[in-house]
């Protein structure tokens, strides 16, 4: 972000000039001559980004970009008609091979190949360029050339627009249910894409980097400075020799072990010491927890129950017997003792650390554990048992295969950390920790069991090959764990934790002059605890149940809980411009809790997008056989790009409208305004500007 606020300046002086800079670049990444060299897709992102900061327009930048593509299309189509004078195998860039793969791409696709060849890198420039090579009818040609142009502009300009539209929402855990959604997806994408990236070039990126570091050593080393300096200190040399000996395991591999054991134990410690002093990390666990609950429904309940079971201690030893049976089969039956020697480490360090820190479990918890809450047992040991696993097959020869148990292991340590905040039996931290001593006890098993290997001679990979007899019992075995994982989460049924009841505070006197005298947090707030608007309400109710009809008489619609329903519907009404007058509301926070009522309201618009919204949160307190609700309200006018809403900046007046809504409907038998904080002028999590004269109204609902 730093970068890109020293860019805007540049841009906003560059003015109209910008939109012909754009043009530039999509022409010259769309001819065939320079189309190889320029960068032209990735800064169109990158523009797309800053004019999402109010520099440059959308719409315009599509045009430019796409006219710009069109002209750098035709160009390459006319020095295609010249001939293949341009492509030489001596070439830096324009190679004979290139002009051969664009060749045979276009032979494949057709006229569709100037849309395809659009978007595939280094053919974008080259595929025009064969087809006026190949005499490509002219009309055809801009066809699929006009085409290609507008979405290719509109796809990574848009694309840059809306991530710069929802930086400020991400870079403060925006907490949009379709953001949440949003960034699942994001996160399983971008997994598989970073799986597929290694696959295809992670090794020869590893033999690339290894030969560049064994020219610079080389290099050192022969430098005379530097053999001068290494005769002057031969013993300290001689150590570190030894150190980085790639021949012995002793060598580079067990330092590298050891720096990341002091890494993980020192990162390990520094949570141990936040948790143990209520630093920031507490304030952000609760927060957590309490999205999480809000976020939670009975049906992915379900689904998160299951993930979970593969950390109960049931499922632990059931898998580590059918991994004890497999390596028996397989003659690798020094696994075996180090498998079990670490999930024995494991379980005595999680009761230990336990006891130590004894931190009690979150109050939305959806089913009672017995034991404290840091570390998370369930993130230690599904590093551990499934870490040790993977190690065991990583060692199996072929690239793929260690690429896509490396990536299953992750999966799997990932959602099962997941589900114990999902189902609100740890905080963030507790599952954090675990990760941490997890990997710590897992990088201690391995090391162990690579020096004992070490020691007989034996390599980093080997092969597992048995008879046909072996590999159709080792098959009925993985079958009989899948079918006790079946069996065992379907039996799996916790006891169901009660939520704990407050302690009810009774007031006497004004309920203003106790707000104002009593440390009770005045604004609402991010997940990370920062003010956002102040509170505009004071109500008090008889209960809940009348606190709900009374909004219900006044024309205020309550919002449905979060679930996949609900988000599917609210993301079919927004898509096509429609209504869902119980959609979910935003969640939001204050004294670190998410709010415990929702109301909207349509406006005369009657679509989604423009909406009247009140969150509203219990207290503690009780008046005079009231009870004691706290609210903001906000008025919805517009999405910004489907992440978050635009909200109307002057939120007294929504103040007003709540109030003059509720009194219209006869359910206000008593108000009060009162100055409550200092006229503010700021901004929510996702960066929407707000101002108020910071006044509160007290309502009494009949």
């Amino acid at each position: 972000m730093d970068l890109a606020n020293h860019i805007l300046p540049v841009f906003s002086h560059i003015g109209v000039w910008g939109y012909w800079l754009v043009l530039f670049l999509s022409f010259a990444e769309s001819v065939v001559l320079a189309g190889e060299v320029i960068p032209g897709s990735t800064l169109l992102i990158f523009i797309g980004f800053l004019s999402a900061q109010g520099i440059l327009d959308i719409g315009d930048l599509i045009w430019f970009a796409a006219i710009g593509a069109i002209l750098g299309d035709g160009l390459s189509y006319y020095l295609g008609t010249k001939g293949t004078n341009f492509f030489r195998n001596e070439n830096r860039f324009l190679k004979t091979t290139h002009l051969e793969r664009g060749q045979r791409f276009f032979k494949k696709h057709g006229d569709k190949s100037i849309f395809l060849g659009r978007f595939v890198g280094f053919l974008r420039p080259i595929v025009p360029f064969v087809a006026g090579l190949s005499e490509m009818d002219l009309k055809r040609f801009l066809f699929w050339n006009i085409t290609s142009a507008f979405l290719w502009a509109a796809s990574h300009l848009l694309l840059g627009y809306f991530f710069g539209s929802a930086f400020a929402a991400i870079e403060t855990w925006g907490t949009r249910v379709s953001y949440g959604i949003g960034l699942l997806l994001l996160f399983l994408l971008a997994l598989y894409g970073i799986r597929v990236f290694i696959i295809r070039h992670g090794y020869r990126i590893g033999v690339f980097a290894r030969s560049v570091y064994a020219s610079v050593k080389t290099a050192v080393r022969t430098n005379p400075e530097v053999q001068r300096f290494v005769q002057q200190h031969p013993r300290s040399f001689a150590f570190l020799g030894k150190r980085f000996d790639r021949t012995s395991f002793t060598g580079l591999s067990l330092t590298l072990i050891a720096a990341g054991l002091l890494y993980l134990f020192f990162a390990f410690l520094g949570v141990v010491l936040a948790v143990s002093t209520s630093g920031s990390i507490v304030a952000a666990d609760i927060r957590v927890a309490d999205l999480f609950e809000y976020f939670r429904s009975p049906e992915v309940t379900k689904v998160f129950l299951w993930i979970t079971v593969l950390g109960i201690w049931q499922m632990v030893v059931f898998v580590a017997l059918i991994a004890s049976v497999i390596f028996w089969l397989w003659r690798k039956k020094d696994y075996i003792a180090y498998l079990w020697l670490a999930l024995g480490v494991d379980g005595l360090l999680s009761f230990l650390t336990k006891i130590a820190v004894h931190r009690a479990r979150p109050e939305q918890a959806v089913y009672l554990e017995h034991s404290y809450s840091f570390p998370s047992g369930h993130a230690m040991v599904s590093v551990v048992l499934y870490g040790f696993l993977a190690y065991a097959l990583l060692r199996l020869k072929g690239w793929r295969r260690k690429v896509n148990v490396f990536f299953a292991w992750l999966v799997i340590v990932l959602a099962i950390g997941f589900s114990r905040l999902y189902l609100g039996v740890h905080y963030l931290s507790d599952v954090w920790a675990g990760y941490l001593l997890g990997l710590l006890i897992l990088t201690v098993a391995i090391t162990a069991h690579r020096w004992r290997e070490s020691k007989k001679g034996k390599g980093a990979d080997e092969e597992w090959t048995s008879s046909l007899g072996v590999k159709t019992t080792t098959f009925a075995v993985l079958l009989v764990g899948v079918l006790g994982y079946a069996y065992i989460a379907m039996h799996y049924q916790p006891r169901l934790a009660t939520p704990a009841q407050p302690s009810v505070e009774y007031v006497s006197g004004d309920i203003g002059a106790y707000f104002a005298t009593h440390p009770i947090p005045k604004y609402s707030e991010t997940l990370l605890g920062a003010p956002q608007e102040p509170l505009g309400f004071i109500f008090l109710a008889k209960d809940d149940g009348s606190l709900v009809r009374d909004f219900e008489r006044a024309s205020w619609v309550p919002a449905d809980r979060v679930s996949i329903a609900s988000v599917l519907h609210a993301a079919e009404a927004a898509l096509t411009n429609g209504q869902y007058l119980r959609a979910p509301i935003t969640p939001t926070f204050w004294n670190a809790a998410v709010n415990d009522f929702g109301f909207e309201r349509p406006t005369s618009a009657n679509v989604l997008k423009d909406r009247h919204h009140i969150r509203i949160w219990k207290t503690n307190l009780r008046q005079d056989g009231y009870a004691v609700y706290v609210g903001v309200a906000s008025l919805d006018q517009g999405y910004k790009w489907l992440i978050t809403h635009n909200i109307n900046p002057d939120i007294d007046s929504e103040r007003k409208f709540v109030k003059n809504s509720l009194e219209s409907a006869g359910v206000v038998s008593g108000a009060q305004e009162i100055q409550f904080v200092p006229p503010i002028l700021g901004a929510n999590f996702a960066a929407e500007p707000f101002f108020t004269d910071g006044k509160i109204d007290i309502l009494y609902l009949r």
